[in-house]
């Protein structure tokens, strides 16, 4: 299994470092990616190295996509049209495609979401077409979540759909959920 984690300047550090972290505990490969160059800068200053840039990536390599939220970070990954790119291909394969906070909303400008459940972080529902009050939303291949608050369980959600339940209760047991 191999992930693929889109970072742009502003992103949220709860949900971006959660992810990964819960991810790998899993055994899932994880390759955070960089837009633009190697250090990004979450939304609270924190920094993190990126594996990858974007431009090197072969998305035919990835078994799923996991977008991060924060308002500046979903406006940055907005504006790359090879992230739109990726989506595309991944959903087309039926492969995993999963958001949380406002990340959610790109899903559904892609028209992604057209009929498909999704939750937003609260307060944005309006930019879903099918939104949900719910915490984690699974609907087919695509996951969503609502903020920060939300990450462990939307992680964990990730992992089970890659991996299973049994997966998720040996992690649940490791990380004391």
């Amino acid at each position: 299994m191999k992930i693929l984690i889109p970072l742009a300047d502003g992103f949220q550090e709860i949900e971006a470092i959660t992810i990964i972290d819960v991810l790998r505990s899993a055994g899932i490969e994880v390759d955070t990616v960089s837009l633009m160059g190697s250090v990004v800068t979450g939304g609270h200053g924190v920094k993190i190295m990126a594996d990858k840039k974007i431009s090197d990536i072969e998305i035919e390599k990835y078994d799923g996509i996991v977008l991060p939220g924060g308002s500046q970070g979903v406006a940055n990954l907005a504006k790359s049209s090879q992230l739109k790119e990726f989506l595309g291909k991944m959903n087309e394969k039926e492969k995993l495609i999963a958001a949380i906070c406002a990340a959610p909303m790109l899903l559904s400008r892609y028209h992604l979401l057209d009929k498909r459940r999704a939750t937003i972080y609260p307060g944005m529902e309006r930019e879903l077409p099918y939104p949900r009050d719910e915490k984690v939303v699974v609907d087919g291949n695509i996951i969503t979540s609502q903020a920060p608050g939300t990450s462990m369980e939307f992680a964990l959600a990730i992992v089970e759909k890659l991996l299973g339940e049994e997966k998720v209760l040996e992690l649940k047991e490791q990380l004391v959920v």
